[in-house]
């Protein structure tokens, strides 16, 4: 099997890894979290406008590079090495994923805004009581009124659109009965709590009391398996950004075990340390290894299943190599000034994002055997 990026990935790549670079460095970025908005509406439309990225995963119908998965993981990894803030992973993966599988009129008029950076999409999927389980809601869409509350929803302060999942019919936990709404941020009757996430970016406790739902809003009124392949595919984007954050975490562990001294020498030509090295070295590399696979399964019946190694790896890998970075850099590994802080704050959300190592090893135990 052929793993080599074609030339239009690694340009792609090279070119937004370039921009970052330039653009998006550490103080930057510190600069937009002290704003409290949680995100650079100006990097946003560079994005856009500049070099394109957001259009990296849509067809050249829609004004789109023509990409997918792979250029979804591609761009998320290069996000992952500068801890964007801004809301890839909600408006192009996920939102965009849905419009992609659903299709028809809706796609067609929604994605070229997105393409555009005009169209912003909020995931709103969590409630309080639901942990990492996708059918467990008490939000309702019943007589066209939506009801319900939503936690932690990344960018909703920001967002133009929700995508929200809600039941139309069963009990609590039922499989059936759910649907995928989206509807515009600024309806009448939805407020928010707006707060900034522990490494930076915006979030918001999303309430709604009597929201008036129309059938242009309901993308899929049996919507479980369509949900559950989109968390799937921004499940496998995340793993991606983690990659990128990790290698980060370990370049900067390895340059600074040169440079600081202990005793006379460097603290990297103690063997325990190279030792330590090493095995994140590892961790980072397997965790390469399983989102690539992962990524590359999406469109198969394995999705689900190579999904869940991919995750439960990566967040292991998250945490020793977080853990481990912060101990060999000592106190200052904890400080708002240096930027492997807020690396470690960044693995240790992605490792519980769509679903902690334990959660998907249970469930690849639970595909395991029903196979």
């Amino acid at each position: 099997m052929d793993f080599n990026f074609t030339e239009e990935q690694t340009m792609l790549r090279d070119m937004l890894s370039r921009y970052l670079a330039d653009t998006y460095t550490f103080d930057a970025r510190q600069n937009v979290v002290r704003g409290g908005k949680g995100w650079n509406p100006a990097v946003w439309q560079a994005f856009a406008e500049e070099l394109g990225v957001l259009g990296a995963p849509f067809a050249e119908a829609h004004g789109g590079l023509g990409g997918g998965a792979i250029e979804n993981m591609v761009v998320m990894e290069e996000m992952g090495r500068a801890i964007v803030l801004e809301p890839y992973l909600s408006t192009v993966v996920i939102g965009g994923g849905a419009l992609k599988h659903v299709g028809g009129a809706i796609a067609d008029a929604v994605i070229p805004g997105i393409i555009a950076g005009t169209t912003r999409i909020a995931f709103a999927a969590s409630e309080p009581q639901g942990r990492f389980y996708l059918n467990d809601l008490t939000t309702t869409l019943k007589g066209g009124l939506l009801n319900g509350q939503k936690a932690v929803v990344e960018g909703a302060a920001h967002a133009t659109h929700l995508l929200v999942t809600a039941r139309t019919g069963g009990a609590q936990r039922d499989a059936g009965g759910i649907a995928l709404l989206l509807i515009p941020a600024d309806a009448k009757d939805i407020t928010r709590r707006d707060y900034l996430t522990v490494h930076g970016a915006s979030a918001s406790e999303v309430y709604f009391e009597n929201v008036a739902v129309g059938a242009e809003h309901v993308l899929n009124a049996e919507a479980l398996p369509l949900i559950e392949a989109v968390v799937d595919e921004a499940t496998a984007a995340v793993c991606a950004e983690a990659c990128g954050v990790l290698k980060v975490l370990h370049a900067t562990t390895l340059d600074y075990a040169k440079q600081r001294k202990q005793f006379g020498k460097a603290i990297g030509d103690f063997q325990v340390i190279q030792h330590r090295l090493v095995d994140m070295f590892m961790e980072v590399e397997q965790a390469v290894s399983m989102t690539m696979m992962a990524t590359l399964k999406l469109d198969t019946a394995e999705r689900s299943a190579a999904v869940s190694m991919a995750k439960a790896k990566v967040g292991k890998a998250a945490k020793f190599v977080g853990q481990n970075a912060v101990q060999v850099h000592g106190g200052i590994g904890i400080t708002q000034e240096l930027a492997v802080g807020h690396y470690f704050k960044r693995a240790t959300l992605i490792e519980n994002l769509f679903g902690s190592v334990d959660f998907h090893l249970s469930r690849y135990e639970g595909i395991a055997l029903a196979a």
